[in-house]
């Protein structure tokens, strides 16, 4: 296989993918956005893990569903997502899909190639025509923001210990401070939120200085009418549903000053 020497997967691991692809071959909505959000569902009860993607001394392409954090939860859902919308069932095919999905134009090449930033994530990710920024069509509004967490928190991440990542890091930064951050401002959402659809991506905007988003998940309606989120809590530690609906979910959130809403298209899958 062409891209063993970059992929970290546990026996476990490569198991858990045969029995969920197996699983998922009934899990098939006609709308996409359904489709996402019972993928989603199929992933609750497993633990919330963070940093999964920080292990060894070189990048690679880490595949674990014994454990997620917000992102990657999202990322696998979307993976499985192409598998269905293209009738794929090989773990060769899922990890070109993730490889896709997680790394800037598609194609792992070092830690400063992975779409840290998940505004830059919904961004190149829109690029490749695999999910549709909707944020502004919501009534969403500008914010000028240097995004530079990384690059003033360098201690935080291990990878950066290395001058050539960090280096790297900062040119990333630099072309970011020049993008306009579109969100849903917070006392708006639940005017809106009859347009986000379930199957769609949540993003949760902060006010904490240089970084974006502190919590991404996945937008799903509740029988109750209202929207929740669909997400690996690190409060709860597992993947969940919110309790709340997302408009009351996030006033208990200081820091949160709305959302991005990025629609999946998988239009290149």
């Amino acid at each position: 296989m062409a891209y063993s020497q970059q992929i970290t997967c546990s026996l476990k691991d490569k198991s858990l993918f045969e029995s969920k692809i197996d699983a998922l071959q009934e899990v098939k909505a006609s709308k996409l956005g359904d489709t996402l959000a019972l993928i989603g569902k199929s992933f609750m009860g497993i633990p919330y893990v963070e940093k999964t993607l920080e292990i060894g001394e070189i990048e690679t392409l880490v595949v674990n569903f014994s454990g997620l954090d917000c992102t990657t939860f999202v990322e696998n859902v979307l993976a499985f997502g192409s598998m269905l919308k293209q009738d794929q069932r090989s773990f060769e095919d899922f990890v070109k899909n993730l490889e896709t999905i997680r790394y800037r134009d598609g194609e792992i090449n070092g830690y400063p190639s992975r779409l840290h930033y998940f505004t830059e994530w919904i961004r190149n990710n829109q690029k490749k025509g695999l999910v549709k920024d909707i944020t502004s069509e919501l009534g969403g509004v500008a914010l000028n923001k240097p995004i530079n967490f990384m690059g003033t928190h360098r201690s935080l991440y291990p990878f950066l210990a290395n001058e050539a990542n960090f280096e790297a890091m900062l040119r990333v930064e630099k072309e970011l401070a020049e993008e306009e951050l579109c969100y849903l401002p917070k006392d708006q959402i639940e005017n809106k939120e009859q347009y986000i659809q379930s199957g769609d991506i949540i993003a949760l905007a902060t006010s904490i200085k240089g970084l974006d988003v502190t919590h991404t998940g996945i937008a799903i309606h509740q029988p109750n009418g209202r929207l929740h989120l669909l997400h690996a809590s690190s409060k709860n530690g597992e993947v969940e549903i919110s309790e709340l609906p997302l408009a009351d979910y996030l006033k208990g959130i200081k820091s949160n000053i709305g959302i991005i809403v990025a629609r999946p298209t998988l239009l290149s899958f």
